[in-house]
């Protein structure tokens, strides 16, 4: 297993309890075939640039140890999820 680090970028208009299913939902996916180490919740941030016409983002990382194959399907569901602006999955070495 690989240890990872996955920044996501979550709607700011999204409301505090769907925060914490999102976050609980990639936390769940990331369980099914790898182990959480840590997820920091860094709050509402303005971002350098405008992504899909917002000027801010609630950020969360996601501190992991997972098997490569776990990537694609973690990203394929960031992807899916209209609530998530923007991420990205780093190795970690």
């Amino acid at each position: 297993m690989n240890k990872y680090e996955s920044v996501v970028i979550i709607n700011p208009t999204v409301d505090e309890e769907s925060m914490k299913a999102l976050i609980a939902k990639f936390t769940e996916i990331i369980n099914k075939d790898g182990k959480v180490e840590k997820v920091d919740e860094l709050g509402k941030r303005k971002l350098a640039y405008d992504v899909k016409k917002f000027d801010e983002g609630f950020y969360a990382v996601f501190y992991f140890e997972a098997n490569p194959d776990l990537i694609t399907e973690l990203e394929r569901n960031y992807r899916i999820t209209d609530e998530i602006i923007k991420f990205m999955t780093i190795k970690q070495d």
